[in-house]
């Protein structure tokens, strides 16, 4: 019989595994169950145990590990990046800001108990200016791998999951999910289409770098990708516009590397399958058939 590993590791090489791997990310579900503290501001560092041991309590092979810390990011000089957490009329903000000689941005999430979540508040990019400071500021970035922190969660789980190492998003994914929001992205690249390029570009250039520190640095067999895709957010032709360049050459970085890929795709799931077949995933991770995605399990 397969470990569950083996099972998952059977998928990616093109071979038929004893049963259907079951893999569950059970992070939020685990938090609310337990109510939990859930701090953005910081990371893991050490293995979380008490989710990884729930999760094969539920039978379930472990693979998405959350707010992990594999690897330090430094700005330059000039930049100055910040998490603070307030607490205003007795319920707790966290705000990032970016200070830049260019200027400053920033963003506000705010607690929300019913959804055990932490909703946007403010956006933090609103014109083409605050592009250019977002730009300055991420484009700046500097990565040094920390290799035994990913070695103490894959040693923890062992055989009952794969650990897969998560690189975040790519620039869209940023603007859309932290910084300016879906609407006011889609309005910027008709508004102010060429300063939303060189923002793209300049963090997208930089998100490869860190893929590259990634794929060279750690052991992992699998690197998830993705901007959290839905097919009526980033359809294809505007994922073809804006982010297809970027993937297809940071899967190409992890393939190089011999390391297997998966992209992040929990909505729509007509047309997002074939644009990120067609560039080289190798999975799509939290393809949800029906309602949700769009199409059957046999179509998908």
């Amino acid at each position: 019989m397969m470990t569950p590993r083996e099972r998952i590791l059977a998928v990616y090489n093109g071979q038929t595994p004893d049963r259907v791997p079951y893999m569950l990310d059970l992070s939020h579900y685990y938090l609310h169950k337990y109510q939990l503290p859930w701090d953005l501001c910081n990371g893991y560092p050490k293995p979380d145990t008490g989710l990884m041991d729930f999760t094969k309590q539920m039978g379930a092979a472990f693979y998405c590990p959350q707010q992990t810390h594999f690897w330090n990011v430094e700005y330059a000089n000039d930049v100055k990046s910040s998490a603070v957490t307030n607490v205003v009329n007795g319920v707790p903000e966290i705000v990032w800001r970016f200070d830049t000689p260019i200027g400053s941005i920033e963003r506000i999430r705010v607690w929300e108990p019913g959804s055990y979540s932490w909703a946007i508040k403010k956006w933090g990019v609103e014109d083409e200016k605050d592009l250019e400071v977002l730009a300055y500021a991420m484009s700046s970035r500097r990565y040094s791998a920390i290799p035994q922190n990913y070695e103490d969660w894959a040693d923890y789980i062992g055989e009952d999951g794969l650990v897969y190492l998560n690189s975040g998003y790519s620039a869209m994914g940023y603007l859309m999910n932290y910084w300016m929001g879906v609407e006011n992205t889609i309005y910027a690249s008709y508004d102010f289409e060429d300063v939303l390029d060189e923002c793209v570009q300049k963090i997208n250039n930089n998100v490869l770098e860190q893929v590259e520190m990634m794929a060279s640095s750690f052991s992992a067999p699998v690197i998830i990708m993705g901007d959290n895709f839905s097919s009526d957010v980033q359809s294809p032709p505007f994922f073809s516009r804006w982010s297809k360049d970027f993937y297809a050459k940071a899967y190409e970085i992890i393939h190089n590397h011999g390391k297997k890929v998966a992209v992040h795709v929990d909505g729509k799931l007509k047309g997002a399958i074939k644009m990120m077949k067609d560039i080289g995933a190798d999975c799509i991770d939290a393809v949800t058939p029906g309602s949700v995605g769009g199409c059957t399990a046999a179509e998908a």
